[in-house]
Parts: C-alpha cells; structure tokens; sequence
C-alpha cells in the first residue's frame, strides 16, 4: 500500500525528521488561505501516488495566496500518468544548499534489507545509478541489527553524505520497522543553507499484510492506482491491473505467473494477474470476470486451474454459474487440469455456451487465446 506524499511526511514528523511546514486541501480558495498561514510564498504539489509529479506539471512555486488558489485550481484535476489528482499540498519552500538521496527497501532476493543512498538527490536515482553507478551507495542491513548509529555512519559515508544526516538515516529505519514498511524513500533529503537538514518529498510503501495494523491510512483516498485494482479489491480479488489484452484467472500465484509467461511466449500480452487461490466458487468466478471483462482492453480471456484441494468440477460448476450471472462479451478459453479434470470439462460441454473454448493444455490454451484476442483486435 503506498502512501501519498503528506501521509509520509506525517510519519517522518512522528518519528523526529524534519519536514517544512506544509497543509492539504482539495480546494482552490482554502489554497489562498493555507499560503497566507505559511507566509504568503508555497510550493503547491499534486497529491498522486506516482513519480514524475514535477516533469508533469503537478510542481509548481507560487509567489502569493492568489497565486497559490490560481495554481491549485490548475493542477487539481490533473492527470498525471494515469492518476487524477485530488488533493494538492502547499509547502512552505526551502533554502537549499544541497540535495541527497536515502532510501531503505526489502531485498527480497537476499532474504534482508538494503540501504541506497547518494550524494546527488533531486533527480531520478534511476537515472544516477544507471550512468554513474559509483555515484549511488548500496549497503546490506541485517533485519536483526537494523540500522545502528554505527551503520548509518557506514551509509553516510559509503555515498558522501554529511554527518548530519545520520541521526535521519536511524529514524528512517525506524519508520520502516514500527510502520510495517517495505519501503521508506526521501529525495531529496536536503541540508538548507541554515545548516538543517529536512526531508523534501518522501515515498513510503506499507506492506499489504500489516493492514490490519495500519488502518489510519487509505480511508480518505481520492484517487486508486487503477479503478479496476479498487474495484477487485473491494471484492476480495487479488488482481493487479496489466497493460495488455488477454484477460487471465488462475488458481495460484505460481501458476498465474506461469500462465503470464506462456501467454507472452504465444505473442499477446496479459492484460492482469488475477489469482482465485484455493476458492472458486460461482461468487468468486462471477467477480472475477466482471472485473476482467469490465477492462476495455481485453480482447479474450483465459482461465487456467490446477485441480487440487479446489477440484475441476467445482471450479467448472463456478465458471458455469457465473455465465448466468455475468454477461460473457468475450471469448473464453478454460484449461483445466488435475483433480476431476474429466468431469469438469464435460460440464462446461454441457452448458455449450458459444463464446467458451476449451484446451487440454496450457500451450494449448494460451495460444488459443491469443490468437482469439488477435482476431478480435
């Protein structure tokens, strides 16, 4: 769960990092009125849960309260790759003397944590370490021992930061352990020209499993990464929104996957992941494909089960139950596999519905499917 720009400025201030002083609004004239309490001259900056705010236009400086509601009234609304903004942040601006950049993220292939960090903040670290790798510090932090004084002197000095900023450098992994964080980015971290050193902008991912312990964050979202992703997850779906046109369901996050990269190899592209896990009842099947078939990309849609503790039949007398519920405008494709596969197949023969096909393989399948999302481009 990724949080906006002020919810993790909100926690850097609890945890004893310093933020300029700033408000949120989604209104034009309270704008005006925010600016005036911070001194009349603001940074207003779109409240989106993506990058890129600033090359979009969702940054901009404003010299006055009347400044402030005319650039708030031009950026509220704004799409900004693909989100709308529905709250901007006024800011009180900075003298900055230099920018850093400091992050600490899950290193899920080496089972830890790891610390990035650079002397060169403000800019796509992306970018830094993609032409100047030297230019970006990468130290491993064991979960155990976090991140101690000693090794936040470790980073500070691995990527040319000042002193300074390794008390900033303790709290971050702070923030990171108490807020069930995968995530905790600040760029820039900035040291201003009264020798302070303040967190500019952060960018702080939650891990989805501590919701139940997080539950003073997504309340009062005004916007979702994807409408689709808001709409599967009120239904209970596990599904992430992909950019392509063949609809996938699958029983398993492994097999999902697997079924991505099949669908891939056969030329089309996956239009989500969504994976029914061990249920697959008419409810769960009838959701899943009006979600999928609510996206206007999707050409064809393939449903690929394994048979296991959920068998075939089951899942096939989901699939036949929903047909009576969702009105099926795309043609289907179902491999099924494993546990009572005989049986299921025969009872979707038996419901003959004319846009469902069938495949003994997941080849088979996939290759069917991206042919009928071809053929129906």
């Amino acid at each position: 769960m990724d949080l906006y720009e002020h919810q993790a400025r909100e926690l850097f201030e609890e945890h004893g990092i310093l933020v300029p002083r700033a408000e949120v609004t989604d209104s034009p004239k309270e704008a005006r009125e925010i600016a005036r309490r911070l001194g009349g001259r603001v940074v207003v900056k779109a409240q989106v849960k993506t990058g890129g705010r600033g090359k979009a236009g969702g940054v901009k400086l404003a010299a006055d309260p009347a400044a402030a509601e005319f650039t708030a009234r031009q950026i509220l609304g704004m799409d900004i790759k693909g989100h709308t903004v529905g709250k901007v942040m006024l800011a009180q601006p900075v003298d900055i003397e230099t920018e850093f950049y400091v992050s600490n993220v899950l290193d899920r292939a080496e089972g830890g944590f790891l610390a990035i960090a650079s002397a060169e903040g403000g800019m796509e670290i992306e970018e830094v370490a993609a032409t100047r790798p030297e230019a970006v510090a990468r130290i491993p932090i064991d979960p155990v021992e976090g991140v101690t004084s000693a090794k936040a002197g470790e980073i500070a000095a691995a990527a040319g930061l000042p002193p300074q900023t390794v008390d900033v450098l303790v709290r971050l992994w702070e923030v990171l352990v108490r807020e069930d964080a995968l995530l905790v980015e600040v760029n820039p971290l900035v040291l201003t020209k009264q020798g302070q050193i303040l967190a500019l902008d952060g960018k702080i991912t939650l891990d989805d499993n501590a919701r139940f312990r997080q539950t003073r964050w997504g309340a009062d979202d005004v916007e979702h990464d994807d409408a689709l992703e808001a709409a599967a997850a009120a239904k209970g779906l596990n599904y992430v929104k992909l950019d392509g046109e063949v609809g996938i369901i699958g029983n398993g996050a492994g097999l999902v996957m697997s079924t991505l990269d099949v669908v891939a190899g056969c030329g089309a592209r996956p239009a989500n992941f969504l994976d029914i896990g061990g249920g697959a009842s008419a409810q769960i099947m009838a959701d899943g494909l009006s979600v999928i078939l609510s996206d206007p990309a999707v050409k064809s849609v393939f449903v690929n089960v394994f048979g296991g503790i959920t068998a075939c039949d089951a899942v096939a007398d989901g699939i036949v139950k929903a047909l009576d519920t969702v009105q099926l405008t795309k043609p289907l494709v179902v491999r099924l596999d494993g546990n009572n596969a005989a049986r299921g197949r025969a009872i979707l023969d038996g419901r003959a519905h004319p846009l469902v096909q069938q495949a003994t393989t997941m080849d088979g399948a996939a290759l069917r499917a991206a042919q009928l999302a071809a053929a129906t481009a």
